[in-house]
């Protein structure tokens, strides 16, 4: 098996800043261009994910917020300046979080957010700490998806959201070169299906767990239960 890796600067795992990274926050942060990439590449609405960043917007003065992987803080653009929350944004990668910081800085909002190294197949935090975890094109990268499932519901309090995006393997076999690709690669994990995170999402007592596709892409939502 060719090692990609070794035969194209730049490409690596997220440990390693790929190419990739820059890549991907760039079509996010241009709506018009970005959005046709989507489209074109993966068939998706990029407006989806920055509606379900809104809802980061929504959160109260207080809350506690988690972003895992927070990658190049594309999700900050649902945090608003002022808002009065704390904003844990969490990472395996020290680049990534230096990115997210200079995001925060952009867009007014660095007071509010509080950068932090982790696993998330182990999270240096408590049981039920969260209001909101987010999870945004993160759960295909996970070397384990349904333990970190686990983990990211456990750090949410009882009556707290967690929502997120991720590449699903049953997204149809046009889309199956790029998930080989992005293995070999080491920037995908082994990912799962659509009935397996729903399946995960249940397991863990979440309740009105929604899944809605977008190409490639696809969008997640439920409420821990009490």
């Amino acid at each position: 098996m060719v090692d990609l890796r070794a035969r194209i600067p730049g490409l690596g795992g997220w440990s390693d800043d790929p190419l990739w990274a820059s890549v991907y926050d760039w079509t996010v942060e241009h709506r018009r261009l970005g959005g046709l990439a989507w489209r074109v590449g993966i068939q998706s609405d990029l407006q989806r994910l920055y509606d379900a960043a809104a809802e980061i917007g929504r959160q109260p003065w207080g809350a506690r917020v988690l972003d895992i992987p927070c990658g190049g803080g594309v999700a900050l653009r649902g945090l608003k300046p002022g808002q009065g929350v704390e904003y844990v944004a969490a990472d395996i990668a020290q680049a990534m979080l230096d990115r997210t910081m200079r995001a925060a800085e952009r867009r007014g909002v660095a007071d509010q957010v509080l950068p932090r190294l982790a696993d998330v197949g182990d999270l240096p935090f408590a049981d039920a700490e969260f209001n909101l975890v987010v999870s945004f094109t993160g759960l295909h990268c996970f070397p384990d998806p349904a333990r970190a499932v686990v983990e990211m519901v456990r750090v949410l309090k009882p009556g707290g959201v967690f929502t997120g995006s991720a590449l699903l393997n049953d997204s149809g076999i046009h889309h199956e070169p790029m998930r080989r690709i992005g293995r070999i690669a080491g920037l995908l994990g082994p990912g799962c299906t659509g009935p397996q995170l729903v399946s995960w999402l249940e397991a863990q007592l979440m309740a009105d767990v929604v899944l809605e596709r977008s190409g490639a892409m696809a969008y997640f939502r439920g409420i821990k239960r009490g």
